[in-house]
């Protein structure tokens, strides 16, 4: 497993490419999963694990890894199976999300492979709202679901929901008011997330669920004559999404003219790997990791003082 996991660090000269590497695993069935190699910090066979009161039951217990404590998730349980028996047997890949370390219990870990993002697609419709997937692809003629991890985190630990202070101060509610903002992510938890943080801000949110789905309605607006970066106050983009990533849409939303000085925000869970240079390289404004509802919000209202925008 060492050797899957040597040459992670090196990944980041696919970044800007509209490429990605997935770190294949299967849980209980046949089904393959993947994971974005980004995401991932090491994998290794299941170590002990130690029970504690009142956790979560889709949480199997915490394991002692390299001097800290982490909680190890059933992802299997997480995402609506059934639970792994065998943990002798079982693989921990280590992750971290949104400033937070985590460790995923899978039955079996199988390779690295390299796609490109238009490869992978949104789940096909009729998979429902309660699904856990934000994207599937073929390798090799396999199915490979990528999970919404946000989602299982979102319902394993508490506090993602949390509106920021500046929603309770009247300060803050009367500046945003009027103010719309573009919100690209392939994940439903997190675009309700950002929604709901923008909307206590009485600012107006339109929200899609990819980066082709972005670009094409932005060039469709500028087609239609209208001003993109009148209409809308910034763009809070994902950078992991099917179709298209974000450090793409960035840079493709950078290339028109008539979108070059849309003000780009890229919002990620990427944040114990991100690569600040690629920021830089493709254009964008600003950076922030997720989730942090008055960090976010600090952020959009700075926006607003600086782009001149009048109190409603």
């Amino acid at each position: 497993m060492a050797g899957i996991m040597a040459s992670v660090d090196q990944r980041t000269q696919l970044v800007g490419q509209n490429r990605l590497e997935l770190l294949l695993f299967r849980l209980n069935g046949r089904q393959l999963y993947g994971i974005n190699v980004f995401k991932v910090k090491e994998v290794l066979q299941c170590p002990r694990l130690t029970l504690l009161p009142r956790l979560n039951p889709i949480v199997r217990g915490v394991a002692h890894i390299r001097g800290g404590t982490l909680p190890i998730i059933d992802l299997g349980r997480a995402t609506g199976g059934r639970a792994l028996e065998d943990l002798s047997t079982a693989f921990v890949i280590i992750t971290e999300y949104n400033n937070r370390v985590q460790g995923f219990l899978v039955r079996a870990v199988e390779r690295i492979v390299n796609l490109n993002w238009s490869d992978v697609h949104p789940p096909p419709k009729g998979t429902g709202r309660d699904h856990y997937l934000t994207a599937v692809t073929r390798v090799e003629d396999q199915m490979v679901e990528i999970i919404d991890v946000e989602k299982v985190l979102a319902e394993v630990l508490a506090g993602d929901e949390a509106l920021p202070q500046q929603a309770t101060t009247t300060e803050a509610m009367p500046e945003a008011t009027g103010s719309r903002i573009l919100v690209v992510d392939d994940s439903s938890v997190a675009r309700r997330q950002i929604i709901r943080c923008m909307e206590s801000l009485g600012i107006e949110v339109f929200a899609l669920n990819d980066g082709r789905q972005a670009l094409d309605w932005l060039k469709q607006q500028a087609d239609q004559g209208r001003d993109v970066t009148e209409d809308l106050l910034m763009m809070i983009s994902d950078i992991e999404m099917p179709e298209m990533d974000g450090y793409t849409l960035t840079a493709e939303v950078r290339s028109d003219p008539r979108l070059k000085d849309l003000h780009v925000m890229l919002h990620t869970s990427l944040s114990g790997v991100f690569n600040q240079a690629m920021v830089r390289k493709v254009g964008a404004d600003d950076f922030l990791a997720k989730f942090s509802p008055d960090e976010l919000a600090d952020r959009v209202l700075a926006r607003m003082r600086g782009a001149g925008v009048e109190h409603a």
